[in-house]
């Protein structure tokens, strides 16, 4: 740290070593990413390589009609010369309206040398015409394919956002300040930070988002009091103590996705949708997946459904007496759920009483710009890629998440850790986004190439399971469906159209903010609001215009929706009650694996 009492050749001497430590780290960690291998076969290389067939497309259709790329370049050109003229006015005193903005939403720039010191801000609008025009380039151009476009918008961004200006040393106002107050040693600490987070990255950075070391499954996060009271290779069920003096008599079923960990929905009391229902007086059992490895390579999707949702309502009979449960499925979850419901459907079963799917999809054909990596090629890749592991990492697939919301969930981090060199906060819902699964490699495969390829799930009879066709339309079983106005990972009206499949009745809810503020949005919070529209018109926008806007949370509603569904109220059952005992307390530990621990075994 240099202070103002240090002689300045000492001062100057401990900097130069402090950047010379940083310089080394940094070639270290050059020569790791160097020695690292990749080959043509990598799902990165084939998603880049069908890129590659879109840009030379697209520059194709550019040639073909020069006119549209010229008319944004002269504008491009108009907007850089009167950047040029206002700056000159104000080196001069004068003051000057600013020729490009951030959006409101961006919060890269919000440190007031971006508008206070004229060079940062001629920096920060020279960025930002450049890459508006970057961005704008495509649009208008005839002749593109919807995944043209889509790819196209995608790496354009990525392309723009990775030279933001805030992304370099040199050219942040906030990291040259700290860099002078350390004497560089933020960003020798930052180096270190980088090696030690690409070391433990595979596919990609995994940044670390959150201080890992500040929680611990069941103790300060999923700590809803139960007992795990069955397991298998692939769940351990959980049946939750309850908190009232009677409950419902049918009981609850929790299905999450498998492609996270269930503490999602248990994260604190405050907001842990798992205790909510079990103060609201139902008999609740949730799923908690099992994070594979290797030995695990076979299970197929065929094995999460009966190693899952139908083990689990078989071992809830047998626990409360019930041949019924109602259930609930999270994202993959629901997907599950819902594939479940057609298999039970065949087989004239009708154990599922009721359904619902929180932020789910059904009908795929349009993933939001998780599509930019659903191809053929890739798909291809990674089968041979998890036929040599067995599985699908979940630092992967954690990587190709953060980088459809970039500036949130890679480079703020980026910023932070590696060139502010601070540790990062701890967030109890950053660190479960930290806390990935795998996915065992025949299971993914099935899942990509039958539903986000080729979208068969919505066709009758477009997959079997053990030889059941799975036909959703047949399905009469009462269903509510939650979706989020912001999902960029479950777009809302493409899960609109996935509810209107099913041939009963659906009530279908549409909540505010994103995938998962969405869902776990508990009413005592009282934010975001919800619309509901009794009519499943055809179309999703005329849906949500006859809508009705509700304040708090969409909770409160499902609740009501479930009460006829959920029957009389009877004794409360604990765990433990019936003829399974419990194997140990919740959360039990299957939740506690992480990737490391499962594939070195």
């Amino acid at each position: 740290m240099i202070t103002g009492s240090q002689p300045v050749e000492t001062a100057v001497s401990d900097f130069f070593n402090v950047a010379t430590q940083a310089a080394e780290q940094a070639f270290q960690f050059w020569d790791k990413v160097a020695a690292r291998e990749t080959s043509e076969t990598d799902p990165a290389a084939s998603v880049f390589a069908d890129l590659k067939d879109t840009i030379q497309t697209f520059s194709e259709k550019l040639a073909e009609h020069p006119e549209v790329s010229l008319g944004k370049q002269i504008l491009l050109q108009q907007k850089l010369m009167a950047l040029y003229q206002k700056t000159t006015l104000r080196f001069l005193g004068q003051q000057t309206e600013p020729v490009a903005q951030p959006d409101e939403a961006d919060r890269r720039f919000k440190d007031a040398e971006w508008n206070d010191n004229i060079v940062y801000d001629y920096i920060k609008q020279f960025y930002l015409i450049v890459s508006q025009f970057m961005l704008d380039l495509p649009k208008g151009i005839d002749g593109l394919s919807e995944h043209n476009i889509q790819q196209l918008d995608f790496f354009t961004r990525q392309f723009v956002n990775a030279y933001s200006p805030t992304n370099f040393p040199m050219t942040n106002p906030e990291v040259v300040r700290k860099t002078l107050e350390t004497g560089g040693a933020n960003l020798l600490e930052g180096m270190q930070r980088l090696t030690k987070d690409y070391e433990g990255s595979y596919g990609g950075l995994n940044v670390s988002m959150t201080d890992m070391s500040a929680f611990k499954v069941g103790t300060n996060v999923a700590t809803t009091e139960g007992k795990v009271v069955y397991q298998n290779d692939l769940i351990q069920l959980i049946q939750y103590t309850p908190t009232t003096e009677k409950t419902f008599k049918t009981p609850l079923l929790v299905i999450p996705p498998f492609i996270n960990k269930y503490y999602i929905l248990d994260l604190r009391e405050k907001n842990s949708f798992l205790k909510w229902l079990v103060d609201q007086g139902h008999t609740v059992f949730c799923i908690s997946w099992v994070n594979p490895g290797p030995s695990l390579r076979d299970k197929g999707f065929e094995n999460y459904m009966h190693e899952g949702p139908l083990a689990a309502i078989d071992v809830i009979e047998k626990i409360t007496g019930e041949k019924q449960v109602n259930a609930i499925g999270y994202c993959l979850g629901g997907t599950l759920l819902a594939t479940t419901l057609g298999y039970l459907k065949a087989k004239n079963d009708t154990r599922i009483k009721s359904a619902t799917c929180m932020a789910t999809l059904i009908d795929f054909r349009d993933p939001g710009e998780i599509g930019v990596f659903i191809n053929e090629t890739a798909i291809k890749a990674l089968e041979r890629q998890m036929n040599t592991l067995g599985y699908y990492d979940g630092r992967m697939m954690a990587f190709s998440f953060n980088m459809l919301r970039e500036n949130d969930l890679f480079w703020s981090f980026f910023i932070n850790n590696y060139l502010k060199g601070e540790r990062p906060q701890a967030f109890d819902l950053l660190f479960w986004n930290s806390d990935g699964t795998n996915l065992p490699a025949r299971m993914h495969s099935f899942y990509l190439r039958n539903m986000y390829l080729y979208n068969k799930l919505r066709e009758p009879d477009g997959i079997s399971l053990d030889g059941v066709g799975i036909n959703l339309s047949k399905v009469d079983t009462p269903m509510y469906f939650v979706s989020t106005a912001q999902d960029h990972i479950a777009k809302w009206k493409t899960t609109y159209d996935g509810a209107r499949l099913f041939k009963g009745d659906v009530r279908f809810v549409l909540g505010g903010s994103g995938h998962i503020a969405g869902i776990v949005n508990p009413p005592a919070a009282n934010k975001y609001g919800y619309w509901t529209n009794t009519k499943l018109v055809a179309d999703a926008d005329a849906w949500y215009q006859n809508a009705d806007k509700h304040e708090g949370s969409w909770w409160l509603d499902w609740q009501e929706w479930v009460k006829p569904k959920a029957g009389e109220q009877v004794a409360v059952r604990k765990p433990g009650d019936g003829p399974f005992k419990p194997l140990m307390d919740a959360p039990g530990d299957f939740v506690g694996k992480k990737i490391a621990d499962v594939i070195h075994a």
